[in-house]
């Protein structure tokens, strides 16, 4: 037994990670004993995009949002849009020797260069305020594996009179939840299937974990839910049915609004057509007659 490795909280797979090396998520490593996020501050994408983009579509409706990217997902989605920084971890992105500097946590080279400290992408955001930015959008990878960034932004962000929005899968402890969620001032959060197997063995996911998180979001924040129907996955309307019931069950669910969005061929699921735009219209109206925003998506 390896007496040196540490279990990560984050996320439900709490990760028994050993010394110098990244859990699954590829964002957080055992760094003398601690897990802390490698990917902290370090930024892949940055872009000022229409709020509608995240898709949140009943918050500030016309405004635009500062997005930024980091790198590291806990889930293995095989139809995901932004694998080549979700799927990448350090040791991908750079150089051998600025990946283990990174990693370690030593000298200057464990600063790359795009890195971005909370007070630089707060001023940024603030700087784009003439151009209708409200605040930052934490997306493009999954946020929460790095939440200390979040936290440490988030209160900055908020000081200077912006909004925080998360684009997140959901897939967190509570204990993650807790901490990030007073912070947080809208989410869009996947729930890509109502079925724990295809959340444990498709996705390496759990849906438990995500209904959830979904749960405390609503008693607390904006929330928009959105999933993503990929045909021969969750393309049924029974499982829409399931899916929108559910939502109406929560606190104030039937206003909470549903993306029901179309599946292009990524990554590693390109043995299927995209999804039958007649179907996403179909799907829309069943899970209208629950819900009062449902919104077809990528049509």
């Amino acid at each position: 037994m390896d007496t040196d490795r540490t279990t990560c909280r984050v996320c439900p797979h709490s990760c028994s990670i050993a010394p110098g090396t990244p859990g699954r998520c590829r964002g957080r490593i055992n760094r003398e004993g601690r897990i802390v996020p490698a990917n902290y501050g370090i930024i892949t994408s940055l872009a000022l995009d229409p709020i509608e983009k995240k898709p949140l579509n009943r918050f500030y409706p016309g405004s635009r949002i500062l997005s930024a990217g980091s790198f590291g997902c806990n889930l293995n989605c095989p139809f995901c849009q932004n694998h080549e920084i979700a799927a990448a971890g350090a040791a991908d992105l750079f150089r051998a020797d600025e990946a283990v500097a990174i990693l370690e946590g030593r000298g200057e080279q464990s600063v790359p260069d795009n890195y971005l400290s909370p007070e630089e992408l707060t001023q940024i955001a603030v700087n784009t305020k003439p151009k209708g930015n409200i605040g930052v959008a934490f997306t493009y990878n999954e946020p929460l594996i790095g939440y200390e960034y979040i936290l440490d932004t988030s209160k900055l962000v908020r000081a200077a009179g912006l909004k925080t929005v998360l684009v997140t899968n959901g897939c967190v402890t509570a204990e993650t939840a807790d901490k990030v969620l007073p912070y947080t001032d809208a989410l869009n959060i996947d729930l890509k299937s109502f079925d724990e197997d295809v959340y444990g063995h498709t996705l390496g996911g759990d849906l438990n974990a995500v209904k959830e998180f979904i749960k405390k979001a609503a008693a607390t924040c904006h929330v928009e839910i959105t999933t993503l129907i990929v045909p021969g996955m969750n393309d049924s309307e029974d499982e829409m049915i399931r899916i929108s019931e559910w939502i109406a069950s929560l606190q104030n669910g039937e206003d909470i609004p549903l993306h029901i969005t179309r599946f292009f061929p990524r990554h590693r699921m390109t043995d299927r057509e995209p999804t039958d735009v007649g179907l996403i219209l179909e799907l829309t109206k069943i899970a209208s007659e629950r819900l009062k925003y449902v919104y077809p998506g990528n049509i």
